[in-house]
């Protein structure tokens, strides 16, 4: 049932945002230099490595300066990226990864290799689902930025504060998941708490 209702719905809304993208792509493409998607591998169901896709908010090569984005205001990001990072359109794109099978609508966030490869035994569970282009833990820490651009040393906090809560998060959700949580989350993503 998730399966299908994740293809129906990443279909319709390919369909019904086409003109949206074609904006977005042109406010990309016109307002900084490099292409208009960002490509990144990240690790997926079961473990297995897959393309996850973005439209671009930061300068080329800006992830060779660090996988996390730390403030509102952080340097790499572009004039269109502020934007289209604020109302989320940067994840737009990802509507191609669920119609794929790769993500779904609602599922754990997901992670880098480098950050997957820290998870304990029971952590590594997350990875039992498709991972999602929004979860309870994305919606709680929707301002995850901000509370990094607060740290002196923003990757020990992600890493020992902020990705152990997560993944406490997205294991109950796996738990208890159902068709009428998936629902109340995607409304939550779209609308605000």
């Amino acid at each position: 049932m998730k399966r299908l209702f994740d293809i129906v719905c990443s279909f319709l809304g390919l369909v019904f945002l086409s003109w949206l993208f074609v904006i977005v792509a042109l406010w990309v493409g016109l307002s900084s230099k490099g292409g208009v998607f960002y490509r990144q591998r990240r690790v997926g169901r079961f473990g297995k490595d897959f393309t996850l896709w973005k439209f671009r908010s930061m300068r080329v090569n800006s992830d060779t300066k660090g996988l996390l984005t730390v403030g509102g205001r952080d340097s790499r990001i572009t004039k269109a990226g502020v934007f289209i990072r604020k109302y989320k359109l940067d994840e737009l794109p990802q509507l191609f990864n669920v119609l794929k099978g790769d993500m779904s609508f609602v599922g754990p966030r997901p992670e880098v290799r480098k950050y997957v490869d820290l998870y304990t035994k029971e952590q590594m569970r997350v990875l039992i689902v498709r991972p999602g282009i929004t979860s309870p833990a994305s919606i709680k820490y929707r301002n995850e930025n901000d509370i990094l651009a607060r740290e002196d040393a923003p990757e020990k906090y992600y890493i020992d504060v902020i990705m152990q809560d997560k993944l406490a998060i997205e294991l109950d959700y796996i738990d208890h998941q159902s068709m009428i949580t998936d629902i109340k989350l995607i409304f939550q993503t779209i609308f605000g708490k």
